[in-house]
């Protein structure tokens, strides 16, 4: 079970003594208040407010709103014995939720299920949705934590992707996590045809906002990936597929295969982008080992390594004019070729 204390809410009040870590208090610092209350009762001590509050530097009100949380957010079945001055559980069988959150670990939470907006399975973020929601009746927050709120201060857009079926994506998603092996008919677009393969899932991977499966294919006999968009249909396979391949393995296969490092051994490109559009290009990521030099005049040329010249191709093509190859030779050929082309197109 997880919850998160009191003190996590944004502008709660402080005891002597108390401190937090960025905007809300540690976690620790909260549970460690509940924990000794909790034994205490549980040993028949009859704690009360003011044997909270000395026990740990607080004040009378933190402490009593700890109790009242405790009560009346956890549940806890306390009840105040006026001759014992303190308290009891009616049910001695409680226990204190085993996980504790603060106001940091709830907004990475909340983050998360924002960032899962991207995932196209409407079941499963349904049910990531009721799980935080279930996290924040617990949390004793002001108006500022909620998913409400997250909505309408996160958003996640994708452009250029390939759309994929929820159900196929819940089916493949179940197939990797239980490691079953299922049979898919797959369309391929370049050379328009539709092929049955019986595959074993082993890395799901959304590269620019549409999702891959990376499979050990019993038709090819290797690692293959496949484009959920393109499955016309999947159902589980009677066929035993033993891959026998390691994370690292997969690792490499999409190193080769996504991105502009694709392919074989690689090579270095320089481009050389106007001043223009350098100050835009500076301050994105091509490749992590990129180098960029700024030009007097305000041009910016970039340099880094790829092995493949398809997707460096489009990308340059994107930028138009505002972008010249200084090499290789060969993406200048094909860049100067595919210019060629649609100029004919507008003639």
């Amino acid at each position: 079970m997880f919850c998160a204390g009191p003190d996590a809410r944004p502008g709660a009040a402080l005891g002597r003594g108390e401190r937090r870590k960025g905007s809300g208090m540690p976690s620790k610092v909260i549970f460690e208040r509940f924990l000794w209350f909790h034994h205490q009762v549980g040993r028949s001590r009859y704690p009360n407010a003011a044997a909270l509050a000395e026990r740990f530097e607080v004040s009378a009100k933190t402490a009593q709103r700890d109790i009242e949380f405790m009560r009346d957010r956890l549940l806890a079945p306390l009840v105040y014995v006026p001759a014992r001055r303190g308290y009891r559980y009616e049910d001695s069988s409680y226990e204190l939720p085993g996980l504790w959150l603060g106001e940091e670990e709830l907004i990475s939470l909340l983050l998360a299920f924002r960032l899962a907006s991207a995932v196209p399975d409407s079941s499963l973020k349904s049910s990531l949705k009721s799980f935080l929601n279930q996290v924040l009746s617990l949390h004793s927050h002001g108006p500022g934590l909620s998913l409400d709120m997250l909505s309408r201060k996160v958003s996640v857009k994708n452009i250029e992707y390939s759309k994929t079926d929820d159900k196929t994506f819940q089916q493949v998603l179940g197939a990797l996590v239980h490691a079953s092996p299922v049979r898919i008919e797959y369309y391929s677009p370049h050379n328009d045809e539709c092929t049955s393969r019986d595959i074993l899932p082993l890395h799901l991977l959304s590269y620019m906002g549409t999702w891959h499966i990376v499979a050990h294919c019993a038709l090819r006999g290797g690692l293959r990936d496949f484009t959920l968009s393109r499955i016309r249909s999947i159902a589980p396979s009677d066929v035993k597929i033993e891959a026998g391949i390691g994370i690292e393995e997969v690792k490499d296969y999409i190193r080769r295969n996504f991105g502009i490092m694709k392919g074989g051994e690689s090579f270095e490109v320089c481009l050389r982008f106007s001043s223009a559009v350098a100050p835009w290009v500076a301050e994105q990521v091509w490749h992590p080992d990129q180098k960029a030099v700024h030009e007097p005049d305000g041009r910016m040329r970039l340099t880094f390594p790829a092995a493949d010249l398809r997707e460096i191709r489009r990308e340059v093509l994107k930028h138009g004019s505002q972008v010249e190859v200084i090499s290789p030779d060969a993406l200048r050929e094909e860049v100067r070729r595919e210019i060629e082309k649609m100029s004919s197109l507008y003639r």
